[in-house]
């Protein structure tokens, strides 16, 4: 499947042998135990270490990570899931882990525990690959580009290259570009992670996280970890997450494509500051994100005067839900600064673009921004 189109993959990707009278993708096996005599050396055992329904959709995403090469990848019941996984499973007391400062939201959490468990850890902002300064002695760099909500981008190639010459391995949050906007592991990281709940299955119904990895040995680790901790997806999520990567393209080209133009809008907008979308030829990431994207997401970012008119932006909207989620077919937006944690001030929007029409959108935007601002 490596010379196919994207669409083609997204449509095909994890589908198993056709079989006569059986449907194209199976339904979800829902089992706690599987018939099992003799010694336990079959392919599903228990469902806490494996499912078909999980092999059929792990199978998907690392066609769409990593076309025609062999990676693994390992389903979670969320991002967070897939995300401690990694930091969880890979540092020992001792160890240097290197994080973003600007990334998502609840890093520090996962921050706090490593630190409790004797990890050091580093941070540094995404923007000017400021990691760069803090690798030394470390064990695992923790990229996140585009990062959430700042939208800066760092250069993935030059960071793993240092990363893997101080002995460190690397590991890219995937969340904001999914694989149809950009490959980590062909940038040279070691572990590929996303929240599948954002723009891998974009519907806004499912939580669900994905690690997927070259290497054998720290896919073994991965999946250690999701089965001593039980972060394992239900088989129907798993099913209806599969069944949705099959309008990934359409839902992404769409986004990002209407992204852009809303983002020119609002570029012409003397009260909207700080306006970022990496595909914006005029972004300050844009020069870095042209040469490893192949699309640049469904995320808009700008920032009202003042928190009240911010929030009235919010509620004169009407195509638009006020949701803390991103990547679904219905646009959300929300004040970012209502959670605190974010460097963001306090009018700061993360907007994201859903699968409305360009033009009924960006005049609902429009609208609302007269009624907040006017």
């Amino acid at each position: 499947m490596s010379t196919m189109g994207d669409g083609t993959r997204a449509v095909r990707a994890g589908l198993p042998e056709p079989e006569q009278f059986e449907p194209t993708l199976p339904g979800p096996v829902f089992a706690a135990h599987f018939h099992l005599s003799g010694e336990p050396t079959g392919p599903y055992t228990y469902g806490r270490d494996t499912n078909p329904t999980w092999t059929h959709l792990e199978r998907a995403i690392g066609e769409l990570e990593a076309p025609g090469e062999p990676v693994e990848t390992t389903v979670f019941a969320s991002g967070m899931a897939a995300i401690s996984a990694v930091l969880l499973s890979q540092a020992r007391t001792g160890d240097v882990v290197v994080l973003p400062d600007d990334g998502y939201q609840a890093l520090p959490l996962v921050r706090e525990q490593l630190e409790a468990y004797g990890v050091e850890v580093r941070t540094a902002p995404t923007g000017g690959d400021s990691q760069l300064a803090v690798l030394e002695g470390a064990r695992l760099l923790w990229i996140e580009t585009p990062s959430n909500p700042g939208l800066d981008v760092c250069d993935v190639r030059r960071l793993v290259e240092a990363a893997h010459s101080a002995g460190a391995l690397v590991a890219v949050d995937n969340t904001l570009a999914t694989p149809l906007g950009q490959r980590p592991l062909e940038l040279g990281a070691d572990f590929s992670v996303a929240s599948d709940t954002k723009g891998m299955t974009g519907h806004g119904d499912i939580l669900l996280g994905h690690v997927t990895c070259r290497d054998p040995e720290l896919t073994a680790g991965v999946r250690r970890w999701r089965k001593v901790v039980g972060a394992i997806p239900g088989p129907m999520e798993a099913w209806l997450a599969h069944r949705s990567l099959a309008t990934l393209e359409l839902r992404i080209d769409r986004q990002c494509a209407t992204a852009l133009t809303l983002a020119e809008a609002l570029g012409k907008r003397p009260e909207v500051t700080g306006l970022r979308y990496p595909g914006l030829p005029t972004d300050p990431s844009y020069p870095k994100a042209v040469r490893q994207m192949r699309r640049f997401g469904s995320v808009v970012s700008f920032v009202l005067p003042d928190r009240a008119r911010a929030e009235r932006f919010l509620t004169e909207l009407r195509l638009v839900e006020d949701a803390t989620s991103f990547g679904g077919v219905r646009s959300t937006a929300e004040r970012r600064a209502r959670w605190g944690g974010d460097a963001v001030p306090e009018g700061f929007i993360r907007f994201s673009v859903g699968a409305e029409n360009p033009a009924d959108l960006v005049a609902d935007v429009e609208r609302a921004l007269d009624a907040a601002l006017g």
